[in-house]
């Protein structure tokens, strides 16, 4: 018996297992299939009302409660159904009992305690994709079609536009076959819009891209036709700017309009930018009233640099003089929204603070701010250089009033350029002595504004050929702002002018250090360099010059020119071939082609060359001259005829071309003709000998009475001739024993003096 029993422990801790067996078993629910007698009585009460006992009344009865440790005596239940663990007909059933969670009867036979059923093991492997399943083909196709119109979008971000357009057809061919998929094993609600509508949308984007504007027409109809799209009445603004490009202005406004009746007002900036389409669109068919409403809505619910200027462009179209003025300063008044530069000021020594300075200095964030500010500054100098001649008396005064409000405005400093704006415009004019007047008045401004306007007024010395003027304002410039190219480039103008080359290539190598984009400079080092016969290092500036401006042809002419010089006729002719593919119409690029092609012994070449030259620019007396000796040389007189008449028109006072022209005739067998113009050429020159002897040849020839008077004035004047030559062989040789004599006592008289070029040698 003693083994049964157990003793309390004598300490009082916590039992941590204490509870668990301590349960109700009215709630033990999981054994209930397998009572028997809990079955019968739902098999037996199956729709069945309980008896109602609450309206009789009983005595309370005492009652024993039945536990889970197996009750002998119980009472039956009110319904019938006999009291859990109670004995019936002498039987007694196991009673069940409530489990706790993860807890059995089993761990008090010395199981571990495992609520999360660890000891099961690993979970069985997930069942494998059956990859021949049709939605596992649609989904498989849904992603190559997105796949593809990333391809088209990173593709087109690339600049390669057909590549791009190429994958965005194929995601539409992908996506439609999807769709007839989706349609064969779903419902038509199930189809992937989004998708549908990102392909479509890609695909006008791309049409449009490749100005294949009818197809990306039909491909937004497509769209915007569909119900089924939300919000897709806004891309009726792209297709506005398709017809835009197309110059379909009335397609455009049409919708942009309709495009503007679909997006709600709570959407400002976008409906803002579509009334600026349409404001420009205005102004592009010369609707110009129409236009100005536009831009005035846009400047009174949010003012902006552009719309402001194509306010101002609208109002000038309409010559209203005192809207110019209140639209210029609207547009003056346009915040920026840029900070000020005193951020970018260290306000300590703090060497962190230094450094953090110095990152933003040039960040992408203040790169926009520049950008920003130059572009507000473009806009205003415009404005103010487009309406200063018209909204006053005088583009002076009109030019002043643009000057006060600026300074009253935060582009305190673009005043001053407004002012050398002014003197050029009066250089434009062809107004010299008002420009130089008003550029002086800068000579005692800032560094800045000074450099700027003593390097215009070097330049307008130098225009004018002074270039004791334009030199002394070049070195003011260069003073005042030693890290200005055009400065710079201007002083080295001067001294090329005066032939030193050397200290010219210096100056222009300095505003290059100063500025490597300096075309003019770099240029011009070109040019000293070939006038100092360094060939080699002129052809590397123009080569690198030709990097920067690729179809210059001023660029194309030296280098073929330099290459003349090197004697490589081969490259020459090259580069002159890419001036005329730049540059068709030049008369001298083909002229010095042709003449290219005749010294290497080309002449069909170069008499093609120089036929065209002489049809863009027939007076041209090289030109000309070898046209007339080309045609002579192939026994084609008639045809020279024509150019040497040409030439004779355009040197009168020359007489070999009216000699030209008569001896064609005269080779041609046209007699009469050549006699009347020898004749012709006898009145206007008649002293020439030359025409002489051919009209005694000619009259010999044909037996005229006139042989007799023109052989006496040929041989009048050929005795002249005669007399001149001897006059002047007399004197010559009386001038030269005087100073031979002359020499000679000089040299009796300092019989030791020696040169000294010769002391040199």
């Amino acid at each position: 018996m003693m083994q049964n029993v157990h003793l309390a422990p004598e300490t009082d801790e916590d039992d941590l297992y204490s509870g668990y067996n301590d349960y109700n078993p009215t709630y033990d629910t999981e054994e209930l299939e397998n009572d028997t007698a809990f079955q019968q009585a739902v098999r037996t009460s199956h729709g069945r009302r309980p008896p109602i006992t609450a309206k009789i009344p009983s005595t309370a009865v005492a009652r024993p409660v039945a536990t889970g440790y197996g009750s002998k005596t119980s009472l039956a239940s009110s319904t019938g159904r006999p009291v859990t663990g109670a004995v019936q007909d002498g039987v007694t059933r196991p009673m069940t009992a409530v489990r706790a969670a993860g807890f059995t009867k089993a761990a008090l036979r010395g199981s571990a305690f495992d609520p999360l059923g660890q000891s099961r093991g690993p979970a069985p492997p997930l069942e494998a994709k059956n990859e021949d399943s049709p939605e596992e083909k649609i989904r498989q196709l849904e992603k190559k079609v997105n796949e593809l119109v990333e391809e088209s979008c990173v593709a087109n971000s690339c600049g390669d536009l057909k590549l791009a357009l190429e994958k965005a057809k194929d995601a539409g061919r992908k996506e439609r076959v999807l769709v007839r998929q989706r349609e064969q094993i779903t419902s038509p609600e199930n189809i992937n819009l989004d998708l549908t509508y990102s392909v479509l949308f890609n695909l006008a984007s791309q049409y449009s891209a490749n100005e294949m504007y009818a197809e990306a027409l039909n491909t937004y109809q497509v769209i915007v036709k569909n119900k089924m799209f939300s919000n897709a009445g806004r891309l009726k603004v792209n297709m506005g700017n398709i017809y835009l490009k197309q110059r379909n202005y009335s397609k455009a406004i049409k919708f942009y309009r309709m495009a503007l009746d679909q997006i709600p007002s709570v959407h400002k900036e976008m409906r803002i930018k579509i009334m600026q389409n349409i404001g420009v669109t205005f102004i592009k068919t010369g609707q110009y009233s129409d236009a100005i409403n536009s831009f005035e809505h846009i400047m009174s619910m949010a003012p902006s640099l552009k719309a402001g200027f194509n306010l101002i462009l609208s109002y000038f179209a309409v010559g209203d003089r005192e809207k110019m003025k209140k639209a210029f300063q609207r547009l003056i008044a346009v915040p920026l929204e840029i900070d000020e530069d005193d951020k970018y000021i260290s306000p300590s020594d703090d060497p962190h603070t230094n450094l953090v300075i110095e990152a933003i200095k040039n960040d992408h964030l203040r790169q926009m701010e520049r950008e920003r500010k130059a572009t507000a500054e473009k806009y205003i100098m415009t404005a103010a250089k487009l309406i200063a001649p018209v909204i006053e008396a005088s583009f002076a005064v009109g030019y002043d009033w643009c000057v006060e409000v600026v300074k009253a405005s935060q582009y305190v400093e673009l005043a001053n350029d407004l002012e050398i704006n002014k003197a050029i415009t009066y250089l434009r004019q062809k107004d010299f002595n008002q420009a130089v007047e008003t550029l002086k008045m800068f000579e005692k401004k800032d560094s800045r504004v000074k450099s700027a306007a003593a390097t215009n007024l070097s330049f307008l010395y130098f225009l004018e050929n002074e270039f004791a003027q334009a030199s002394s304002y070049a070195d003011l410039a260069v003073n005042s702002d030693r890290y200005n190219p055009s400065a710079l480039t201007n002083k080295g103008n001067t001294v090329f002018a005066n032939g030193d080359y050397e200290k010219a290539a210096e100056f222009y190598k300095e505003a290059l250090r100063n500025d490597s984009s300096c075309t003019e400079a770099l240029y011009n080092i070109g040019l000293a360099y070939k006038k100092l016969n360094r060939l080699d290092e002129a052809l590397d500036c123009f080569l690198k010059l030709h990097a920067i401006l690729r179809n210059s042809a001023q660029v194309l002419y030296q280098i073929a020119s330099v290459y003349e010089l090197m004697d490589d006729p081969s490259q020459a002719m090259e580069w002159l071939m890419q001036l005329i593919s730049v540059a068709p119409t030049d008369s001298r690029a083909l002229s010095k082609l042709g003449g290219l092609h005749d010294s290497e012994g080309d002449k069909s070449q170069a008499l093609q060359y120089y036929y065209e030259s002489y049809r863009y620019f027939p007076s041209n007396i090289e030109v000309i001259e070898w046209l007339g000796a080309y045609y002579i040389d192939t026994q084609f007189c008639e045809k020279a005829i024509q150019y040497f008449e040409r030439a004779s028109l355009i040197q009168p006072t020359q007489v070999k071309w009216q000699l030209m022209v008569a001896s064609c005739f005269r080779r041609s067998g046209n007699y009469q003709k050549a006699l009347d113009t020898y004749k012709d050429i006898h009145r206007k020159f008649p002293e020439n000998v030359e025409c002489l002897r051919f009209l005694v040849r000619l009259c010999t020839d044909i037996g005229l009475k006139e042989v007799q008077e023109y052989a006496t004035k040929l041989k009048r004047l050929e005795k002249m001739k005669e007399i001149r030559e001897q006059r002047t062989k007399s004197g010559r040789d009386g001038s030269g024993g005087s100073r031979s004599r002359r020499e000679g006592s000089a040299g009796s008289e300092n019989k030791n003096y020696i040169p000294r070029n010769m002391a040199s040698n």
